[in-house]
């Protein structure tokens, strides 16, 4: 009955795939949908695993003190209910920067400080995004900064396509750099027991090194298209910041929340305190601030991420528990031939195409367990910057990659500039291949003590 389990959970997470791929169905529906089915037909019905199911479901975890408080480094299975707390209180916390128009505000102060003028725009707003993207998810900051951008090109009569494709470019590199700047890396920190500051100062240093070589790059492929625009002479009056700030007070208390998010999330390795912890925290804090609008705030909430999360959690449980990543890390260490530098290229590659053709949630939490059967130690942590670099970054390669991708997408279009996949992977290929590159022999220079010891 084992080997029919093992049969059943593969068929099941192609299946879920594809479904995903296909994007014919919300892929919230998907993953639940497919993780019911591991529960029921794997645990249920094949391994008649009562025990199995309660492991995966990991509703335990919840009410222990190292959930919240955690001194000493544990591990868990199944369903990673920090990262999706923790996940939950920071759209929280957006959504209530967003009720108070703090990202409008941001973006047309630095548009502001430069003038107004096409270049220096397209060169801080590509950095804008990457520095946001490392604290708030980079749906988000695209949403936005898409938007002000949009709004811009109008009034100063330049294209936005390559602006917006830049800047999706870069929230995706900014987003690696941290552990809250993209969903996969916060699978990896929450599975890993990483801290904010673990990424900062190891896929950090890998996105700052590459994000100067994607300034001169992005700069180099689009300048033809950046001087024909120009700079047009505007009433700069009629740009004001201060003028989209409506609440004044809850401007400055959801910048402050905004600020203790951070403090706390660079702290908590000294503090103890967990990542679910600071979600709930900073999401209790927002909900207060927005006083009678925080049925509104509560409502934006992207709910169906969650959804996504959990169902995605079961149905890699079920891989898990009937040892089918097993397999796979024996497979990748058998193709290396137990050669570390062909290990990490494998990692960071495979990542990176794979990512690029599917969802990059769901490929690292795969991945997280694999990697963890390949190695120990300091080479397991050489193997979870290589993952989260390669998922991040291979995102960025196609406008189904990320999330953020087909969120800028969807903004140009609703403006009348469609973005089509030719215009789009003309200038996010090469520059996915570049960062990849890069971030290899960055990882094989810098690790090299680590790789050569394991």
């Amino acid at each position: 009955m084992v080997l029919t389990a093992e049969f059943l959970a593969v068929v099941i997470f192609i299946a879920m795939f594809v479904l995903i791929v296909m994007d014919k169905i919300e892929r919230h529906y998907v993953t639940l949908g497919c993780g019911a089915l591991t529960l029921i037909g794997v645990f249920g019905i094949c391994m008649r695993d009562v025990d199995g199911i309660w492991k995966v479901l990991n509703v335990k975890s919840i009410f222990t003190s190292g959930f919240w408080y955690q001194v000493t480094e544990s591990e868990s299975s199944g369903i990673n209910w920090s990262t999706i707390i923790f996940i939950a209180g920071m759209m929280i916390m957006v959504e209530g920067m967003a009720r108070v128009k703090f990202f409008d505000w941001l973006c047309l102060r630095i548009a502001k400080l430069v003038h107004f003028r096409t270049i220096p725009i397209f060169v801080t707003f590509m950095i804008l995004s990457a520095l946001l993207a490392m604290f708030i998810d980079s749906i988000t900051v695209i949403l936005f900064l898409a938007a002000v951008t949009i709004k811009l090109s109008q009034l100063l009569k330049f294209n936005p396509v390559c602006f917006i494709i830049a800047e999706v470019f870069c929230a995706n590199l900014g987003g690696s750099a941290t552990m809250c700047g993209d969903p996969p890396n916060i699978i990896i920190g929450t599975s890993m027991n990483y801290t904010f500051f673990d990424f900062l100062t190891n896929t950090g240093l890998i996105a700052g090194i590459c994000l100067i070589f994607i300034v001169f790059y992005f700069y180099f492929v689009f300048r033809k298209e950046l001087k024909q625009s120009g700079d047009v002479s505007i009433n700069e009056e009629e740009l004001d910041p201060s003028k989209v700030i409506t609440d004044r007070t809850g401007f400055i208390l959801s910048t402050l929340i905004f600020l203790i998010a951070v403090v706390l999330l660079v702290s908590h390795s000294a503090t103890h305190l967990t990542v679910a912890t600071i979600g709930v925290f900073v999401a209790i804090l927002t909900i207060f601030v927005a006083g009678r609008d925080s049925m509104e705030v509560l409502k934006k909430v992207d709910y169906k991420t969650l959804w996504f999360f959990i169902g995605l959690f079961v149905v890699v449980g079920g891989l898990e528990e009937t040892g089918i990543l097993e397999m796979i890390a024996g497979f990748i260490e058998k193709l290396s031939g137990g050669n570390a530098y062909i290990m990490i290229a494998i990692i960071i590659w495979l990542s990176a195409v794979a990512s690029a053709l599917i969802d990059n949630i769901p490929f690292a939490a795969t991945m997280v367990p694999v990697i963890a059967r390949l190695g120990s130690g300091s080479f397991l942590n050489v193997l979870a910057w290589s993952l989260s670099i390669g998922t991040d970054i291979g995102g960025s390669a196609t406008p189904i990659g990320a999330s953020a991708n087909v969120v800028g997408i969807s903004v140009a279009e609703k403006a009348g500039h469609k973005i089509g996949w030719g215009r789009y992977c003309k200038a996010a290929v090469p520059a996915t291949l570049l960062v990849v590159l890069v971030s290899m022999i960055v990882i094989f220079l810098r690790y090299g003590d680590a790789i050569s010891n394991f």
